[in-house]
């Protein structure tokens, strides 16, 4: 079994489920790659017990890896997408963050939960992603031109609105004077769109919803479309530029760019737990269904 491992930096306590970890892998003969930069922050701190140089670590991976884990919160699950992009690798994200909506395991549960993996029992949950084209081309975009949560479009060094001239189609839906237009995925209907007011959206669903961002005109409401609708945008504004993020990357276009935002032609896998699911993990990180009232 070949592993990958990536981590952005380390939250709190993040040593002890990092050293579990890899404590398991080695007991199981796993072949571990750790990301190079990772496997420096790792070695830096002083609460890990073992000197891990000896390990093999990457900057890109390949089709060989069986799995690939995630050290963090959903952020650094976004940036281990942009490794395995097309390369349908299961990601298992670990939680040491906050929230963790996407993670598979909550560090409170380790030991039980990487046994389960270990042992091959868990299910696979792929994500649809999307693509973002410009016209005229920007080399910002390009080649990570995929996001997993969503890609929204933001005013940039200005208090004022823009318009964002919004095609469905190539029918025209409307143009949004706000601070901005999500277009987010069902997975990533839980993380921006969510906090400007858009609906949850269960991942199976094969749907894509645009959630304006603080809107002048009080009728415009986020709206779920087919995901295989095509998205068109153009954006104008006081300033002569706005900006794009796709998850956590972020470009800056010239107005009047046009960007062409469609389903992605490949998903991402996310490993999932046998006693879990997206309705329980709504109930857990929302806290649905407690009563306040004590």
């Amino acid at each position: 079994m070949k592993i990958g491992i990536y981590g952005q930096f380390y939250h709190e306590n993040s040593e002890i489920y990092i050293q579990m970890l890899l404590d398991a892998l080695q007991k199981r003969e796993a072949e571990v790659v750790i990301e190079e930069n990772f496997l420096g922050i790792i070695n830096q701190n002083q609460d890990i017990t073992k000197n891990f140089s000896a390990f093999s670590t990457f900057t890109k991976l390949d089709a060989s890896f069986d799995l690939f884990f995630s050290i963090g919160g959903d952020g650094t699950i976004l940036k281990a997408v942009t490794f395995v992009a097309d390369l349908g690798i299961p990601i298992v994200g670990i939680n040491t963050g906050r929230l963790g909506f996407l993670a598979t395991i909550q560090k409170e549960e380790m030991t039980e939960s990487l046994n389960q993996i270990l042992e091959g029992e868990y299910s696979i949950s792929e994500r649809s992603l999307l693509t973002v084209e410009t016209f005229p081309k920007s080399e910002e975009i390009q080649p990570l031109n995929f996001a997993l949560n969503e890609v929204a479009v933001n005013r940039r060094n200005t208090t004022s609105m823009i318009k964002v001239e919004t095609l469905v189609n190539d029918k025209y839906l409307t143009s949004y004077w706000s601070d901005g237009l999500i277009v987010a995925t069902p997975t990533g209907s839980t993380g921006y769109s969510l906090s400007c007011g858009g609906p949850v959206i269960d991942p199976d669903a094969n749907n894509f919803v645009l959630t304006p961002i603080a809107p002048h005109n009080l009728n415009a409401r986020p709206l779920v479309i087919p995901d295989s609708s095509t998205i068109s945008l153009k954006v104008s504004g006081r300033e002569n530029t706005f900006l794009v993020s796709m998850d956590s990357r972020i470009a800056t276009l010239e107005n009047e760019t046009e960007i062409i935002i469609k389903k992605a032609p490949f998903t991402i896998k996310l490993l999932q737990l046998h006693d879990d699911s997206f309705i329980k993990t709504l109930r857990k990180k929302l806290l649905w269904g407690e009563d306040k009232r004590n």
